[in-house]
């Protein structure tokens, strides 16, 4: 599960305040620990007083990208919504966050779409924290009789497919003006009205053929 470790901190604040100001002006290959200490003004030894590596730094700039989506999780999840609604909202309300940061600075938030990529198991724990409070959603719609014959492991993976592209950063940048909220809401009707484990002819054929 993601850590959100002293994350009011004042030195963890400056210190990722003064990293992610490398990070737009030089971009994510120029982002260490010396670049970080200098741009405060302090050493490599007094900035390890507070993060002792390179990947303690790169969890604290996670955890500050994360943090306002976090937030927006847990309300949700907490809200006394109905499962579709629930669902809805805990998919809209963080795709409008990302989709404001992309027009505010498309350039910027591809650094850090390109900072997440290539430190991918930093950022890993976030996208396990989303699986773990969808399926606590799943579960209520299961309790409401959707998604007949499923697991929940199993209705997690199909929804996560079918919404990727309103969560998967990488692929939202490259439709970003194709995906709406009106969209993202049908997808989700959608998955309420008809996800079950029931086969109802797409899958059967013998084999595949050309139409």
């Amino acid at each position: 599960m993601a850590r959100t470790p002293e994350a009011t901190d004042p030195a963890r604040e400056r210190a990722v305040d003064a990293a992610l100001e490398i990070l737009e002006a030089k971009g994510p290959n120029a982002l260490t620990l010396g670049e970080t200490a200098s741009r405060i003004g302090i050493s490599v030894a007094a900035l390890q007083r507070t993060f002792e590596s390179y990947d303690d730094l790169l969890e604290a700039i996670a955890e500050r990208w994360f943090r306002r989506k976090v937030k927006i999780m847990e309300e949700v999840v907490a809200s006394d919504l109905p499962p579709r609604r629930k669902m809805y909202e805990f998919f809209a309300r963080r795709f409008v966050v990302l989709r404001d940061s992309y027009n505010a600075d498309p350039v910027l938030f591809q650094m850090h779409s390109d900072l997440g990529n290539q430190h991918f198991e930093v950022v890993r724990s976030y996208v396990d924290l989303g699986d773990h409070y969808l399926c606590e959603i799943i579960a209520e719609a299961m309790a409401d009789g959707h998604f007949a014959g499923l697991t929940i492991d199993e209705a997690l993976s199909l929804i996560n497919q079918m919404v990727a592209a309103y969560v998967n950063i990488a692929l939202m940048i490259m439709i970003m003006d194709k995906l709406s909220e009106k969209k993202l809401a049908i997808i989700v009707d959608t998955i309420f009205d008809g996800l079950t484990a029931q086969a109802r002819g797409a899958d059967g054929l013998s084999g595949l053929r050309a139409a």
